[in-house]
C-alpha cells in the first residue's frame, strides 16, 4: 500500500503532529508514504527524513496551479490512496484528480486513487459550491472522534463514508522527554502549585476563560501559577485580559516552545477550556505525562477524560465552574496523582499511535479494496 499525504498549514499544531505520527509509523510497519507539504513550513522540517517530502502548498483553495503540479506528483508516484489532511488539501487534490482525467492521465477512472480526508474539528462543513463539490469527491472520511464523525453525518456525509479513528500518541517517546523545571525557567516560587495550558490562542480554544477562572482561583489558592503555551491571533487581547485583572504574577503566556512536551511534564495540573474541540491531542500528551485533566464537556473531549476518573468535565464557556475544578483537584495532591496514573494507563490502552496507524491503515484497505 502506497499512500500520498497532504498538508497545507505552515505553521505547526496538533494536526500537524498527527499527520508525522501517520506518515513515520505506515512507514515503520511497511508501508510506502510520502509527504506533500508546504516548502517552509514545520512539517516539512519535523518529519523523518527517510520520508519522500514534495514541497507543495496551494495559495487558496482555488489554486490551479498548484493542484496542476499536484497532478504530476499522483502521475509520477502512482499512489493507492491520497490522504487529505486539512480543507485547503482536500480542494487541491480533489481538482488534481479531476485535471488528470480531464488530461486523459486517467480516462477511465481505474488509476485513480482513492481519496481520503481527515476531520480533525468540529465544524460544521461550509456549504458553499466549492465545499460542496470537493467533499463529494472524497471517498472516506476520517474523524478524529466520534462527535466529528456524527456531525459530518449531520451535514448530509453518508455514514457508510465515515469512520472514527481516534487520535494517537508516541507515549514512549514522551516518556523519554525530560522535564522541565518551569518554576525555575519562568522564577516561579518554589512552592508554587502550576496549572497549564497548551493550545493556539484562538478563540475556540477558550482561554479567555481560564484566565476568568485564574482569578477565581487565586483568591482560594494563593500559590497557584498559569502558564499558557501557544501562540496565536488573540495573543494581545489574553494578555491586556491578564493586565486588567493585575494577574501578571500568577498568569503568564510565554508563546510556543519546542520543548513542550517537557514542559507538561511540569504541569501539576492541565487545563483545556475549549468552547469547541475535535479531540484535542495536547489531552493526550499530557494524560500521557500522568497529569491530571480538567476539562470542558464538548467535541470529543468526553471521549478522552473521564469524568472523576481521569479529570473532571465542566460545562464550556463557564468560568466558575472551571475555577472550582481546578481548585479541587489543586488542593488535593492524592487525587491529583490517582488521575494522572489513570490517565497514564487510559492513554497507552486507548490512544497509542500503534494503535492509530493500524486503524488508518485498515481504512486505506478497504477504501481501496487491498484488505
Amino acid at each position: 500500500m502506497f499512500s500520498l499525504h497532504v498538508d497545507t498549514a505552515r505553521t505547526w499544531r496538533g494536526g500537524q503532529g498527527q499527520v508525522r505520527l501517520t506518515v513515520q509509523g505506515l512507514h515503520a510497519i511497511g508501508q510506502q508514504a510520502a509527504l506533500v507539504a508546504h516548502p517552509s513550513g514545520e512539517l516539512g522540517r519535523r518529519v523523518d527524513s527517510t520520508i519522500e517530502f514534495i514541497p507543495l502548498a496551494p495559495r487558496s483553495e482555488l489554486d490551479l496551479p498548484a493542484a496542476w503540479r499536484f497532478s504530476r506528483v499522483v502521475d509520477r508516484l502512482r499512489p493507492d490512496v491520497v490522504h487529505a489532511h486539512d480543507p485547503h488539501a482536500v480542494a487541491m487534490a480533489a481538482l488534481a484528480l479531476r485535471l488528470r482525467r480531464q488530461n486523459g492521465h486517467d480516462p477511465s477512472g481505474s488509476s485513480r486513487p482513492a481519496l481520503v480526508a481527515s476531520r480533525r474539528v468540529d465544524f460544521h462543513l461550509k456549504r458553499n459550491p466549492l465545499s460542496r463539490w470537493k467533499y463529494r469527491q472524497v471517498d472516506c472520511f476520517i474523524t478524529a472522534s466520534e462527535a466529528i464523525r456524527q456531525m459530518l453525518v449531520a451535514d448530509g456525509i453518508p455514514e457508510g463514508e465515515t469512520i472514527t479513528v481516534h487520535e494517537g500518541t508516541d507515549v514512549d517517546r514522551i516518556l523519554r522527554e525530560p522535564a522541565v523545571d518551569l518554576r525555575e525557567v519562568f522564577g516561579l516560587p518554589r512552592e508554587s502549585l502550576i496549572v497549564g495550558n497548551v493550545a493556539a490562542l484562538v478563540s475556540h480554544k477558550g482561554q479567555r476563560y481560564l484566565i476568568d477562572a485564574a482569578e477565581l482561583v487565586i483568591r482560594e489558592v494563593p500559590d497557584a501559577r498559569f502558564v499558557i503555551l501557544g501562540e496565536g491571533e488573540l495573543r494581545s487581547e489574553l494578555e491586556a485580559r491578564v493586565r486588567e485583572r493585575r494577574l501578571e504574577k500568577h498568569v503568564l503566556l510565554p508563546g510556543f516552545r519546542t520543548d513542550v512536551l517537557g514542559c507538561i511534564k511540569g504541569f501539576d495540573l492541565f487545563v483545556m477550556s475549549s468552547v469547541t474541540e475535535g479531540l484535542g491531542t495536547s489531552l493526550l500528551d499530557a494524560m500521557a505525562c500522568s497529569r491530571a485533566i480538567v476539562g470542558t464537556r464538548t467535541g470529543g473531549i468526553p471521549e478522552v477524560v473521564q469524568d472523576k476518573v481521569n479529570g473532571l468535565l465542566v460545562p464550556p464557556q463557564d468560568h466558575e465552574a472551571l475555577a472550582h475544578a481546578i481548585i479541587r483537584i489543586l488542593r488535593d495532591a492524592g487525587l491529583r496523582q490517582r488521575m494522572g496514573e489513570t490517565g497514564f494507563a487510559s492513554v497507552r490502552e486507548r490512544f497509542g499511535v500503534e494503535r492509530m496507524v493500524a486503524e488508518t491503515a485498515a481504512v486505506y484497505a478497504r477504501v481501496t479494496h487491498k484488505a
